[in-house]
């Protein structure tokens, strides 16, 4: 599935920024740095926020995830001068004061606007989203941050909660497929499903690194996969087994199951929790294999590591049908059953 098409399910400037936040290229993470604090400044109903206050709030953002994980591949070369290099350098005493630093600060102020700000709105293929949410204006210390209506609508829109998770999960992935081993793992061999906590975890470390719910509500555009209604925060939500989990545990009993493994991510989709619990061990819809092919399609089009569980479970759950596509593969389910 291309951008357009992910954008044409739901032409809105939703449908943009999740192109920016989901699919967008991440050799670091300045994006969701950049995302984070346009939500924060455009919930306050700010027009125009002066560049040095917004790049304090972006600068303390990625400082806070230093201290957890690597925001750019382990192995990637940078200079003294790099802007991650002063974070680095300066994250101590940023995170001790809770302010940055004036030399963090200022490598923000400089880099910046010529850097992720340049970048945000482009996708792979040198394409842009459709809707923009920001603009430089004014030169020198009175430069500001412009946020367009889009983004003032969407940050204090019911979906705003939703956004902000999307965007911390794929944060998480990315600079967990950062971290030295780890990230090679992670672009190996995809991701593990934890069941106890509904989280999804790196292979090697068995370490939580983001919800099921998080990570690819938004390649469902926030809907829920049964009702196709939105998940809102005030909903309580599940992870539904689009193909039920039983069949595997009904087949088992007569012989073999030798379809895919029900319990792995292509087969998983945030729902609302009495959809759920109503549709129970039945078998899924035409609607809802419809939604389950576009939204695996779409986690296609994402970088890794999401992509890469996906690409082992097409190829590899059934080797025999050779599946080309999501649809192909769901057919191949259905005659296996």
């Amino acid at each position: 599935m291309s951008g357009r098409e992910f954008y044409t399910q739901d032409a809105s400037a939703r449908a943009s920024w999740r192109l920016a936040v989901l699919m967008g290229a991440n050799s670091r993470t300045y994006k969701f740095a950049l995302g984070q604090t346009l939500l924060e400044f455009g919930q306050t109903g700010r027009e125009g926020v002066p560049v040095t206050e917004f790049a304090a709030a972006y600068s303390l953002s990625l400082v806070h995830h230093l201290a957890r994980d690597p925001q750019a591949p382990y192995a990637q070369e940078r200079s003294e001068k790099d802007f991650l290099t002063v974070a680095e350098q300066e994250s101590a005493a940023t995170l001790e004061s809770g302010r940055p630093t004036e030399r963090l600060l200022a490598a923000a102020v400089h880099s910046m606007p010529t850097m992720v700000m340049q970048k945000f709105h482009n996708l792979r293929g040198d394409t842009a989203v459709p809707h923009t949410f920001y603009e430089l204006a004014g030169r020198g210390a009175q430069r500001m941050v412009r946020l367009t209506p889009d983004l003032l609508k969407l940050a204090q829109s019911p979906h705003a909660t939703g956004l902000t998770a999307e965007l911390e999960a794929r944060w998480s992935i990315v600079e967990s497929s950062f971290a030295a081993g780890v990230g090679r793992s992670l672009l190996e061999e995809g991701v593990a499903i934890d069941w106890d906590t509904l989280k999804i975890t790196d292979k090697r470390r068995r370490r939580s690194v983001t919800g099921i719910i998080e990570a690819t509500a938004g390649f469902q555009h926030g809907h829920c996969l049964i009702c196709g209604d939105v998940l809102t925060p005030s909903d309580a939500t599940a992870v539904d087994h689009v193909f039920p989990y039983s069949l595997m545990r009904r087949f088992a009993g007569v012989g073999a199951w030798h379809g895919p493994d029900l319990d792995a991510l292509w087969n998983l989709a945030p729902a609302h929790a009495t959809c759920n619990g109503a549709k129970s061990d039945r078998l899924p819809t035409q609607r809802e294999l419809a939604g389950l092919a576009a939204r695996n399609e779409a986690i296609m089009n994402s970088p890794h590591p999401l992509r890469r569980t996906l690409q082992i479970s097409l190829k590899s759950a059934l080797p025999r049908q050779g599946a080309a596509s999501w649809v192909q593969f769901l057919q191949a389910v259905q005659a296996a059953i």
